[in-house]
Formats: structure tokens, sequence, C-alpha cells
């Protein structure tokens, strides 16, 4: 008895703690350590690039961002079929490509929200809000399966195997519960109940195991790692980094990137993480240039790919 007392009293307490404040802290001092390693070195930096040696580089990196767009949009497209939603056509991924750039619209659910909605005129708004939800939780299961490669550095990454563990149809419904009461601004502006009968209902998932879903996330992550490669080489030409180190710190830091929600697409965190994590191995003004370059070249896909849906949208309003 007395141990179910301190239980309630624990969770009690967890209630009690405002998460959202964390969340933004960790924003704003992400952002803060950025700006700060920028103008510390910004004597240092030249934006200037010779288009005509560097120029196909650039192109690369912007045709792999493309690439990892079109991969997460498959990704999505198997977590609906992996729900128990069949369709033929690719409208679906036409619309998530197109509602890509939502991401960065200030509160960080719009492009949920769209999915949202499109999802729900070819099924119902229980597989709607799965399929929504879920999504995140596949990007970071694939962002730290390649991260736990880091587990030839060090045993400590054997721990990025978890969140893959539980992605299967057995705990399914515990992570939807779980992520339900993380994105209470998604019910809220979608106008559903955050109650806790909102996952009970049945599904009728597919398989054990959402394979398929699972391996375009993970190629959506080295897509936009080779991006980067390519970036960081443009700038770089001396890089004689392990690849493998690389590729686990941008996992990293894309993953916490992706869990700020106060950070719209990543900004500022994804930048201020891989700063940290990269230490001196890289000299601070070839970063600090390689990622600001990064940076456009992701945001410019996606708002390449986005433009008809920006375009129609403003149309109406106008």
């Amino acid at each position: 008895m007395r141990f179910n007392l301190s239980n309630q009293k624990y969770f009690k307490f967890l209630k009690k703690i405002n998460f959202g404040c964390f969340k933004s802290i960790f924003f704003i001092t992400s952002l803060s350590y950025f700006c700060i390693y920028f103008f510390d070195n910004i004597d240092q930096i030249s934006f200037d690039v010779n288009f005509e040696r560097n120029g196909i580089n650039l192109f690369l990196s912007f045709l792999f961002c493309i690439l990892s767009i079109y991969l997460n949009a498959y990704s999505w497209k198997y977590i609906v079929k992996w729900f128990g939603v069949e369709f033929k056509s690719n409208n679906l991924i036409s619309f998530y490509v197109l509602t890509n750039i939502l991401k960065y619209v200030p509160g960080g659910v719009w492009h949920f929200v769209e999915r949202f909605n499109f999802i729900k005129k070819i099924s119902n708004s229980q597989i709607a809000i799965y399929s929504t939800l879920i999504e995140p939780y596949f990007m970071l299961s694939g962002s730290f399966l390649l991260a736990s490669m880091g587990l030839i550095f060090s045993p400590f990454y054997v721990f990025l195997i978890v969140p893959l563990v539980f992605l299967n149809r057995k705990f399914i419904f515990l992570i939807l519960k779980r992520l339900g009461s993380l994105k209470g601004k998604v019910f809220e502006v979608m106008r559903l109940p955050n109650s806790k009968g909102q996952f009970k209902e049945r599904i009728n998932i597919n398989s054990f195991f959402p394979t398929r879903a699972l391996f375009f996330e993970i190629g959506f992550v080295l897509s936009k790692f080779i991006g980067f490669y390519i970036c960081l080489n443009t700038f770089y030409t001396s890089n004689t980094l392990n690849i493998i180190f690389l590729l686990v710190i941008f996992s990293l830091s894309w993953s916490l990137g992706l869990v700020v929600p106060g950070a719209p697409g990543g900004v500022g965190v994804f930048e201020a993480c891989l700063l940290l994590f990269v230490g001196k191995s890289i000299p601070q003004n070839i970063i600090l240039i390689t990622l600001v370059y990064f940076r456009v070249i992701s945001t410019s896909a996606d708002l390449f790919l986005s433009l008809p849906f920006l375009l129609r949208k403003l149309s109406k309003r106008i």
C-alpha cells in the first residue's frame, strides 16, 4: 500500500512539471550557443563560394535533400498501410512532400494538421491521428538505429536501440498514449478529445513489425547525412574524419532537433548539438559555414517541393 501511495505522489509531481518550459529553455539555450559560436568566429568565416568549382557539390547536396524528403514520404505511406489503409495511388506521397515546408511554421504542428485532414478523408479520424502521431517516433527510431553504430566507440550507444524495441504491434498503443500526452497541442488544433480512451479502438495492423516504413526512415536520415557530408567536403577538403563518427553525431544532433518542438524544423538545436559533439575535430569556421549552407540547402529543398502547395494556399486567401 505504501508503494502505491508513493507512486501516486510521484506521478502527481511529474504532472505538475512544465516540460514544455524545459523544452523552450533548451531551444533558446541551443540557439544562443550557436549564435555565440557564430559571432565569435565571424572574422574567420567567409561565405564566398566558387560555384564553378563547388557548384556541383552543392547541387548534389540539394538533390540528396530532395531524395530524403521523398524517402520520408514513402515511409509515411507504409506507416499508413501498416495501420490497415490500402490505396493504390501515390497521392499520399505527393501530399506529404507538398506539406513538408509547414514544419517550419511557428507552432510546429501545421504539417501534422494538414496530413491528419488528408488521411481522414480516405479512412477515418482514428487512423489519421495514429499515423500522424507515430511518424516522428519512426524518424527517431531510424535515426537512433544509425547512431547506435557508435557502439564501436562506446558501449553506451547500445541504449539507442531501445525505441526500436517498442516499435511493434504489441506495444504500439503504449507509444501512442505517450505521444498523445506529449502532443496535446496537436489534439487541440485538430479539435480532438485528448482522453485516456483515445487509443483503445482496435486497428487492423498488417504485420508485427513495420519493416518497410522503418527502412525508408533509415534511408531518409542517411540521405540527409550524405547531403551534409557532401556540403562539408566542399569546404573542408582535408577531411580525414571517420565517416561513422560523423554519421553518429549527425544522427544524434538531428534527433535532438526533432524532439524539441520549440525549434521549427530543428533550426538552432541541430546546429548547436552538432557543434558541441564535433568539438575541435573540425575547425570551427569550417563547421559553421557547413551548417549554415546545409540549413539553407535543406530548407530550399523543402521550399522547392512545397512551392505549388504554398501558392495554392496563398491564392485562396487573396
